[in-house]
């Protein structure tokens, strides 16, 4: 993990997510990006697309205090700034500038009129093909990566997204492997003892343990939030959105619940 960016608008909040960004570009050596991204509120600056003077004496002060925090830190930073803030420009240049990192840091997402589009997380994880790893409104995350839970069912988005987590998997003192298991179905994709996720892990130096939680009287998702902070993670990693089907609207619901009630960094893979 060489490239990591993270997105920054004029909220204080911002704060949280730059000084998680910090801390990885120094533990694995990484140039981090700061990618300025916010809507604009000035009517006649978006009918202009240009940036409006309030608008652009916010990224210049985020700007600068980025840069300084950069240097404070000994990281090797650079700076990215989105030429106006029109809603549908946001979203389409933030997705085209993740395409170009190994990590995308952006913050939970705002609900509708906020600083940022309401769906930039989820716009930017369904279009990057970059993990995004979500950083909660609230709390501080200078550290991450000790305990880590894998939302583990052996699908397509939770297979990308383990491996897209293995640098921090590597480094981590606890991994579980969390799957939420229908009794009524077998295996929950374990087809047997010659394909085994932890037996794939030792491969790479993890040793990770696999915990099956009978899911019945619980939603999945609640029982991931749950368990992960049974188990003290101070990272959840699951698959992200799915595009069509019925297994497709559970993921959705399932990363759109997750999006708004995390408690603690989730990395997600699409």
């Amino acid at each position: 993990m060489q490239d990591i960016l993270v997105h920054l608008d004029g909220q204080d909040n911002r704060q949280s997510r730059l000084a998680l960004a910090l801390g990885l570009a120094r533990r694995f050596n990484a140039r981090l990006t700061g990618l300025f991204a916010q809507s604009e509120t000035d009517a006649p600056s978006l009918v202009a697309r240009r940036t409006s003077d309030h608008l652009s004496r916010v990224g210049a002060e985020v700007e600068a205090d980025f840069m300084a925090q950069c240097q404070a830190q000994g990281v090797n930073g650079r700076w990215w700034q989105l030429s106006h803030g029109e809603y549908g420009y946001v979203i389409s240049e933030s997705v085209f500038c993740a395409r170009f990192v190994d990590l995308v840091v952006m913050g939970q997402g705002e609900k509708r009129g906020g600083p940022v589009p309401h769906d930039l997380v989820t716009q930017v994880l369904r279009n990057c093909g970059r993990p995004v790893l979500v950083v909660p409104r609230v709390g501080l995350f200078a550290d991450l990566g000790k305990r880590v839970v894998v939302a583990w069912n052996a699908d397509r988005e939770a297979t990308r997204a383990l491996h897209d987590a293995l640098p921090f998997l590597k480094t981590a003192d606890e991994v579980t492997l969390l799957s939420a298991r229908n009794p009524e179905v077998a295996n929950n994709g374990q087809p047997g003892p010659k394909a085994n996720i932890i037996d794939h892990l030792a491969t790479h130096g993890i040793n990770a343990r696999w915990e099956v939680v009978p899911a019945i009287d619980i939603e999945v998702v609640d029982l991931l939030l749950s368990r992960s902070f049974d188990l003290g993670a101070d990272l959840l990693v699951m698959g992200g959105l799915r595009e069509a089907g019925l297994a497709a609207r559970l993921r959705n619901s399932v990363t759109k619940h997750v999006l708004e009630n995390m408690t603690l960094p989730v990395l997600l893979s699409h």
